[in-house]
């Protein structure tokens, strides 16, 4: 009953982030509804037994991420309201459904390809089914945090950097933006 009961107040949590993301228009509440969110996921993986997980989305995405969003925005400053009278063109709308049309054909593509492979009529996918289900390639790739840490830090650590690398490079792009638009803002009113 407990169980039923935690799974009903992260899912709701889970939900109402979610529309709180979509429907609000300051971007730090939807930064924090973001926030919301991701812990609401997160107490689901924590009712899965899946404290690793529930972890990870706390420090990575409700840590990191978010907190790079909130850094991005408020450089920026999108979250000053601007009175912009520019409507949309009427290209952009064709273009737009054009762009969704297609962005449902390939996930329903998608969907269908993947339907396949885990239905097991795909010749050798059988082989990799079966290689899936059999315990010793389990304990051959292993299953314990320690294991991924060994993995992430020694066979995959140039992916890794490289990440944080490509983070950084972000960060110092918007400051670069922010900047020049912040002289480009000074300059024009000086030229008045």
């Amino acid at each position: 009953m407990v169980e039923v009961i935690v799974f009903a107040v992260a899912a709701a949590a889970c939900l109402a982030g979610a529309f709180g993301v979509v429907l609000t228009r300051n971007p730090v509440h939807a930064a924090l509804m973001l926030v919301m969110t991701l812990f609401g996921i997160a107490v689901l993986f924590v009712a899965l037994q899946a404290h690793f997980l529930a972890a990870v989305q706390i420090i990575v995405y409700a840590g990191a991420i978010v907190v790079l969003f909130l850094f991005v925005i408020m450089l920026l400053g999108v979250d000053r309201a601007a009175a912009l009278s520019l409507g949309a063109l009427p290209q952009q709308r064709w273009a737009a459904a054009v762009f969704a049309m297609t962005g449902l054909a390939v996930l329903v593509w998608l969907v269908a390809a993947v339907d396949r492979l885990f239905d097991g009529s795909g010749g050798e996918n059988e082989v990799l089914t079966d290689a899936l289900t059999d315990a010793a390639a389990a304990d051959a790739y292993g299953t314990g945090v320690n294991d991924l840490a060994h993995s992430l830090f020694s066979d995959y650590v140039y992916a890794f950097e490289l990440t944080s690398l490509l983070l950084i490079v972000a960060v110092i792009g918007t400051v670069i933006l922010a900047r020049r638009s912040e002289y480009s803002a000074v300059s024009d009113e000086a030229s008045q």
